[in-house]
């Protein structure tokens, strides 16, 4: 089970008691739907209310994937990647594509950039093997994911025809309308929904992310049980008895001292990709009005020899909160060398996980030492079960967070900006009168 250490956080006895009537309110106010946003609440009580049908379809499509192909292609950008992403590395490893444990197939993800390169390798990973296609996006216009959707189309057409390729095509995307809703119903693709109620961030446990999952090998009705389990969980209104209310409490506190960055530092580089969606679902949610925390991501011990000094003496703007998995899948020990050219026979015998755990201990001390507060979230192993636990704890923390901020953590108005000067320097059709000031703009420069 999840379990959360504040001892480090570096609290006045009182404070806690403090926010505690503000984190209630806020507490309240999301289990009763009445806040801003409450029109996006569907991953609330996901586990409750998720379609079963649907689940039973999607693990079908995977087994069918899994039997057809070698390689899954998953296209999407922010929400509709980073959850699957960040499941397929937490449970399968950073070499999960090489390793291919159980039935999966090797996922690889594309449509979340513009890169030449980064597309080209995807298809030269592919090569002559056989593959199949999940595209994913609730409107099929958004311009990476639709611009990736043609090349592997195109890809797919070639070497199986249209028939052979309309047989290993999925599309997640809206329940009734939108231009790949139109398509996919036109060409006859396999089709899941992407659900009017979740917004991108929130839809990793929809079909939205569990396709690829599933498809990868993970379990997803594992999944399903961890964030069941944490939903009834982080139910109890008792602030000392709900970390996730904790999390959110002692996050504000920190903000309120003047704490605006948080690094979630892992020890684990099977969890840099969870970092990564961390990332999004903090940043868009929160960082509104020119409020919120700034969310990092670090994987230690690794970045400590880069970041590591300005943790430890840099600006006190930060805290850490630090995600460690108790056990590791092996045991790995140092070998003993009778020459000690490298003076590490104080460590012959012991085994990585060992180290890695005093490094992590040695490195909170030092940094709270540092003036920068830890806090720790302890999850006993790299699972699937584990998986749907922390996601759901992420989730509901949050939500308590940007009510206690005081904005709406459902929306995400300023990603808009950047897409409305792209689609007017592109030509888009309906930008035509930006393009020329931006054009103007740009020559300043």
């Amino acid at each position: 089970m999840l379990t959360l250490n504040y001892q480090n956080a570096g609290l006045r006895p009182h404070e806690l008691e403090a926010v505690r009537p503000l984190v209630g309110a806020a507490f309240r106010t999301l289990a009763d739907r009445t806040g801003l946003g409450r029109e996006m609440l569907g991953w609330h009580d996901l586990p409750d209310a998720y379609d079963r049908e649907e689940f039973a379809r999607i693990q079908r499509a995977a087994k069918k994937i899994q039997q057809q192909s070698e390689v899954l292609v998953a296209i999407g950008i922010g929400g509709s990647y980073l959850g699957a992403r960040a499941g397929l590395e937490f449970v399968k490893g950073p070499f999960g594509n090489r390793l291919r444990q159980g039935d999966g197939v090797e996922v690889y993800f594309a449509g979340s950039n513009l890169s030449p390169d980064y597309t080209q390798d995807i298809l030269d990973i592919i090569g002559d093997r056989d593959f199949s296609v999940n595209v994913i996006s609730k409107s099929g216009t958004t311009t990476e994911p639709a611009a990736a959707f043609r090349i592997f189309k195109a890809k797919l057409e070639e070497k199986y025809g249209k028939a052979g390729a309309r047989e290993r095509i999925y599309a997640t995307t809206d329940a009734k309308k939108g231009a790949l809703r139109g398509l996919a119903e036109a060409e006859g693709y396999e089709t899941f929904v992407v659900p009017d109620n979740i917004g991108g961030r929130f839809s990793c446990l929809s079909a939205v992310g569990l396709l690829p999952m599933a498809a990868g090998g993970m379990e997803i009705e594992r999944v399903m049980q961890g964030c069941a389990d944490a939903c009834a969980r982080y139910r109890e209104p008792e602030l000392l008895e709900n970390d996730a209310m904790l999390y959110a409490a002692l996050r504000f506190i920190l903000y309120t001292r003047g704490k605006t960055v948080e690094i979630l530092a892992s020890y684990e580089p099977a969890l840099t990709m969870f970092g990564e969606w961390y990332k999004q679902l903090m940043a868009e949610s929160e960082g509104k009005e020119h409020k919120g925390l700034f969310p990092v991501s670090a994987n230690f011990t690794t970045d400590l020899h880069s970041i590591g000094q300005f943790i430890q003496d840099g600006s006190r703007t930060m805290f850490e909160t630090v995600l460690w998995v108790k056990n590791a899948r092996h045991a790995v020990a140092v070998p003993h060398d009778p020459a000690n050219v490298d003076g590490l026979n104080f460590a012959s015998g012991m085994d990585l996980q060992q180290m890695n755990e005093k490094a992590m201990l040695g490195t909170l001390l030092a940094h709270v030492d540092g003036g920068a507060p830890n806090l720790v979230l302890t999850i006993e192993r790299r699972d699937d079960y584990a998986f749907g636990e922390l996601v759901y704890f992420f989730w509901k923390s949050l939500a308590v967070s940007g009510y206690l901020l005081g904005v709406n953590p459902f929306d995400q108005p300023g990603v808009e900006a950047y897409k409305k000067n792209m689609f007017a320097l592109l030509g888009k059709p309906g930008y035509e009168g930006a393009k020329a000031a931006l054009e103007e703009r740009l020559k300043a420069l």
